[in-house]
């Protein structure tokens, strides 16, 4: 099984429309989505519709939460908040029942879990080796595989641990030795923060027993132009340019 995994599309549908017609290419079995559909871009109710058209499994993230009205958005910024209200105003009540109904966490074939933050709360942050390794004991405690899939953080990464010890690893291609566990973040493909305006996800090849990231070019100035037509805060629109 080849598995793509993507996270954090924040309803910039220029994006995913770039990433499918790349998955089409490579002939994937399976995209996978760790959440955030919805918030800070301008085509909400077309990224849902996507998703839902293409029977991607997808967990819930915690804009997608806001959206729908399971939550407020009172610890977010000032923009991010903006972003949601707006959002609200705009589902559908389809698009907002799909929202509602995604789960927390999926477990994906026996193969491996799927999260958009820490294992048990989606609006925590996995950002280093001491967050992994709280991450690591919710996965061995859960007992339902030694891989882990999170978002969140729109910040490409993956953590390994071995006899205890946990490391972070910088390689494009990561082999998996199966003494090993893993969590990996295949970055945001609607809104990257690490510095690269392109998107980014990750490929999970059960065959080679592997892991890849991968990166692509779109339309970046038609989804910016989208945000600030449609009376978002113009700083979402900047920051696509920028990758942060």
């Amino acid at each position: 099984m080849r598995y793509a995994v993507i996270s954090d599309i924040h309803s910039n549908l220029e994006a995913l429309t770039a990433f499918f017609e790349l998955a089409d290419r490579l002939k994937f079995d399976e995209i996978i989505c760790l959440g955030d559909i919805v918030g800070y871009g301008a085509n909400p109710n077309e990224c849902i519709e996507l998703i839902r058209k293409r029977n991607i499994r997808s967990c819930m993230g915690n804009h997608d939460s806001r959206a729908a009205g399971l939550d407020e958005p009172h610890d977010f910024n000032l923009h991010a908040a903006q972003a949601i209200y707006w959002t609200r105003g705009a589902l559908t009540g389809e698009g907002r029942a799909y929202l509602k109904g995604l789960p927390r966490m999926l477990s994906i074939d026996n193969r491996f879990l799927a999260v958009h933050g820490w294992l048990n709360d989606m609006d925590a942050y996995i950002l280093g080796i001491e967050d992994a390794k709280k991450n690591f004991e919710l996965l061995s405690k859960a007992g339902e595989s030694n891989i882990c899939f999170f978002g969140h953080t729109h910040l490409p990464a993956a953590y390994a641990s071995s006899e205890g010890a946990v490391q972070s690893v910088k390689e494009e291609t990561i082999k998996i030795k199966k003494s090993a566990s893993y969590l990996l973040n295949p970055g945001a493909l609607g809104q990257p923060r690490d510095r690269d305006p392109r998107p980014s996800f990750v490929v999970y090849d059960t065959k080679k027993l592997e892991f890849t990231f991968h990166r692509f070019e779109y339309d970046i100035t038609t989804a910016a132009e989208k945000i600030v037509k449609a009376g978002l805060p113009q700083r979402l629109a900047e920051r696509l340019k920028l990758g942060w």
